[in-house]
């Protein structure tokens, strides 16, 4: 499937389908297995510097069709542990990204060292979980810390490095400004939207955490915003993320300007097949078009306003 093959900041996939960062990616074996069944790469679960519980049960709640609810409160076993899942997956030949969480620049950049010698191809920076205490989108909403913490990776590494940002702020635009002019080589967007479910009978909140992030269909169209957005602002590649289950959700992502989309809710529902479904649909869609290449299609919808 050539006319699936995409570049994001010099790294080559083999579709623009990757697993997302999440509950998917908790194992080596799970990384292994959704590359093996067609993914054209895979993002680590963020791994933070040492083990982390997360929160209590319950962490996820099912909302309809909507998607889901989730406040797990980023739990890992720490960048140490990790390291052979991320040395199995490539083992299975995955493609791997590894994404990184800390609570400022400098933690941010330890990480960022630790991660690169574990062999990832790229590393994606988690400036956007919207339930974690000091973490995510409680820095990553500042374009003066975005542009510290990216900076700052920067300096400590030579992989390329994906700003993963959050759409709970009022200008993402900014936000991927920033990071780009601190000389991030990718924009990832978006990760959840903060929400909460309240039980009627006991009218107390569903999760344990109270708030959490909403990810799944009804994030769509916010994603597709933030991209487009984000697509006029800046120069750098853009992943897309957010509600895609369908490969017209991908080709959407991609018109607005994403060379590549992350893929996660929709696996609860549809397991890793779902790859390969989405790899076939979408080069229909490529070739019904008339794009002979991915890249051909990357923004342009912009190109017919």
């Amino acid at each position: 499937m050539d006319r699936l093959s995409t570049e994001v900041a010099g790294v080559r996939f083999r579709n623009p389908f990757l697993l997302a960062s999440g509950i998917w990616g908790e194992t080596g074996a799970a990384l292994a297995r959704a590359h093996r069944d067609g993914a054209g790469g895979v993002v680590t679960k963020s791994i933070g510097s040492a083990t982390r519980e997360g929160y209590p049960n319950p962490t996820v709640e099912q909302l309809g069709s909507w998607g889901l609810l989730n406040a797990m409160g980023l739990p890992n076993p720490g960048m140490e542990h990790y390291a052979a899942e991320i040395a199995l997956a490539r083992k299975e030949g995955a493609t791997v990204v590894g994404s990184i969480f800390g609570g400022d620049a400098k933690e941010f950049a330890t990480l960022a060292r630790a991660m690169e010698q574990t062999g990832v191809v790229a590393l994606e920076l988690n400036l956007s979980c919207p339930h974690a205490k000091g973490y995510g989108s409680e820095i990553g909403r500042d374009p003066a810390i975005v542009t510290e913490v990216v900076r700052a990776v920067k300096q400590a590494v030579r992989l390329p490095v994906w700003a993963k940002l959050t759409p709970n702020t009022h200008d993402i635009g900014a936000l991927a400004e920033a990071a780009e002019q601190a000389g991030a080589d990718a924009i990832s967007a978006i990760n959840t939207v903060r929400g909460l479910a309240i039980d009627p009978e006991t009218m107390r909140p569903v999760l344990a955490h109270g708030f959490g992030g909403l990810s799944g269909p009804a994030i769509k169209p916010i994603g597709l915003a933030c991209v487009w957005q984000i697509y006029d602002r800046v120069k750098v590649p853009i992943v897309g993320i957010g509600g895609i289950s369908t490969p017209e959700d991908a080709f959407e992502y991609l018109i607005a300007g994403a060379s590549a989309v992350e893929v996660g809710t929709a696996l609860s529902a549809g397991g890793d097949a779902l790859f390969g479904t989405l790899s076939a649909g979408l080069e229909r869609l490529l070739e019904h078009h008339g794009f002979s290449t991915l890249a051909e299609a990357v923004g342009a919808s912009h190109r017919v306003r």
